[in-house]
């Protein structure tokens, strides 16, 4: 049944995708940035829609007030697409960085960049770094927090941390807090697989982590959060994840 559910799923995702596509064709020049924020909201609604009601996948957010009112620097866990297709409902003004092969997907690609997402060039890691620094310098200078995947792609539940530099150059040439995330998606829609489990993600937003750390300390502090966290809530949602912490400690998850 759940091989049947996903399948049907994956068809209405296509289906309202394309949809969204084609009324955005004569609405979207018409949006500005914050419009075209909207309207991709109401798509990922629709598809948080069909998520509870087609494969059963709800989801619980906590911790929402450690997240200012002021931009700030996201790190979040990223375990599947669901995160993707999810975060702008339960963060509306937010920028994320992407990877550039994203932004050269027509009229798809278009739309990323005018609702001021962030595209991080490819080539030497330097140019990749300063096309992500200004293009978050530009984003909070417009009130939008910056999000960034710290490990820079999709983890499998058990894979151990494996974090990169891109965050701790945002935290050093912003100088602002940065806010960890914590979830456990990966249990119920794993990275790359087909099938979809019913059951609910929980997102977590953790206590923010004050500007100014040298980058060791930073980086340090960042894993051992995320990391301990989304143990817990991998352990809530019946699995047993443990990974090693920057010390070589394994961080196993509160009972």
């Amino acid at each position: 049944m759940i091989l049947i559910r996903s399948a049907i799923f994956n068809v209405l995702l296509w289906t309202w995708t394309l949809l969204a596509l084609i009324v955005l064709l004569p609405v979207g020049p018409f949006l500005d940035a914050a419009g075209t924020r909207a309207y991709a909201r109401g798509w990922e609604r629709g598809i948080g829609f069909l998520l509870r009601w087609v494969v059963g996948i709800r989801h619980e957010v906590r911790g929402l007030h450690h997240l200012p009112d002021e931009p700030v620097v996201i790190a979040a866990k990223h375990q599947s697409a669901w995160e993707t297709l999810t975060f702008h409902t339960i963060v509306h003004e937010l920028s994320v960085g992407l990877k550039y092969e994203l932004t050269k997907i027509p009229v798809f690609g278009h739309y990323l960049l005018k609702s001021g997402c962030i595209r991080i060039d490819r080539g030497a890691a330097a140019k990749a770094l300063k096309s992500l620094v200004d293009g978050a310098q530009q984003a909070m200078a417009g009130g939008l927090h910056v999000m960034i995947f710290p490990e820079g792609t999709r983890r499998p539940v058990d894979a151990p941390p494996d974090y990169k530099p891109g965050v701790a150059a945002l935290y050093k040439q912003l100088g602002r807090p940065c806010v960890p995330v914590a979830l456990n998606s990966g249990m119920f829609w794993g990275r790359r697989s087909f099938a979809k489990r019913p059951g609910t993600i929980v997102l977590e937003f953790l206590e923010p982590i004050p500007p100014g750390l040298p980058r060791a300390a930073f980086m340090r502090t960042l894993e051992e959060r995320i990391e301990t966290a989304t143990n817990r809530l991998v352990a809530e949602a019946g699995g047993s994840a443990a990974v090693p912490a920057p010390s070589g400690k394994i961080l196993s998850p509160e009972p």
